[in-house]
């Protein structure tokens, strides 16, 4: 049986579209499969259309959150939640092809343990987003030495993966980039990103770069190698001015006037104030996992026609004392 992942957030028009299409591609293929939606705190009817399904669907699975976690939660609580012998996780807005599910079906067949979903293009976006996208891609690549130019969370997985991603402590993860990280026999299927059919996208610029900021950080400590290099340029930029200032000064020819000063107090006092904040926030990441927070909370899980209440459910599906 194949386990699909479906975090929704404010996607009540898309929860039937889903249902239809991802159902009816896979009954061509007479695969058995179960939709596993996850409702990230949505504000609408979203958990209501799951709901419905959950109902007249015996192949709907929904899993409710206490509030909004987060899509990275969400797809945690899928993957916990799920009993395939593969799992894939796919946007419910349908802008990952369900067709292409089939072809990654077939790879898992042959006994690839990972296929990675990678974007041949991104559909209509807008010159700013592609930008930051790209921008933000190309700087996980080289943090995490990972080649991220493309990648996408649409994948599927063999449960031997989904059981090893699932076993990481931490509680910040990026799932992306994970996929990649914990390894087996990888290999990956080319798509192009389809146009919404209802709905709007939940991603701001402010949105997006808070996720940027929050994977790379959680994922790699690479940004705080940056403190180091700025601190050799400053260096480097100091020695320079001393040397200069000096020969000026042996040679009576020193500049009068604080201008210089003032911009070296100014560009010192920008890289030291930086390196702080960058120090800080990877304290903060630090302080987040001491706590020891569940990744998320569940208040409901449906199957089928059967809905099971869990109060104050966390991530591990056990009940706190």
């Amino acid at each position: 049986m194949i386990s699909i992942i479906l975090p929704s957030y404010n996607e009540e028009e898309n929860i039937d579209r889903a249902v239809e299409r991802i159902g009816h591609t896979l009954q061509a293929e007479e695969m058995d499969y179960e939709l596993v939606f996850v409702n990230d705190g949505s504000q609408d009817a979203t958990w209501q259309r799951i709901q419905h399904q959950a109902q007249v669907n015996p192949h709907v699975v929904g899993v409710n959150f206490s509030r909004n976690f987060g899509k990275e939660a969400a797809i945690m609580a899928g993957l916990a939640q799920a009993k395939g012998d593969c799992c894939a996780v796919m946007d419910c807005d349908l802008q990952h092809p369900p067709e292409t599910l089939i072809q990654m079906l077939h790879l898992w067949q042959e006994g690839y343990e990972v296929i990675e979903g990678v974007k041949r293009s991104r559909g209509n976006e807008s010159v700013l987003h592609r930008f930051a996208a790209g921008t933000f891609y190309r700087l996980m690549s080289n943090a995490t030495k990972i080649d991220m130019s493309r990648a996408s969370d649409f994948k599927l997985m063999d449960r031997k993966a989904v059981n090893a991603i699932l076993s990481l402590p931490e509680k910040n993860a990026f799932f992306r980039a994970l996929s990649s990280w914990v390894g087996f026999k990888t290999t990956s299927v080319e798509f192009d990103v389809q146009e919404r059919e209802a709905g709007t996208s939940k991603w701001s610029s402010r949105t997006l770069t808070s996720y940027a900021v929050r994977n790379i950080t959680s994922f790699s400590s690479a940004p705080l190698q940056l403190i180091t290099i700025c601190g050799g340029i400053v260096l480097a930029l100091a020695l320079i001015m001393g040397i200069q200032t000096l020969v000026r000064y042996f040679s009576g020819t020193a500049v009068e006037g604080f201008t210089t000063v003032i911009l070296l107090i100014l560009l010192i006092g920008s890289v030291l104030m930086l390196s702080l904040g960058l120090i800080g926030y990877y304290l903060a990441q630090i302080y987040n996992e001491l706590k020891d927070r569940p990744r998320y909370l569940i208040s409901e899980i449906i199957r089928g026609e059967a809905a099971e209440p869990r109060k104050g459910t966390n991530h591990n599906g056990s009940h706190p004392a």
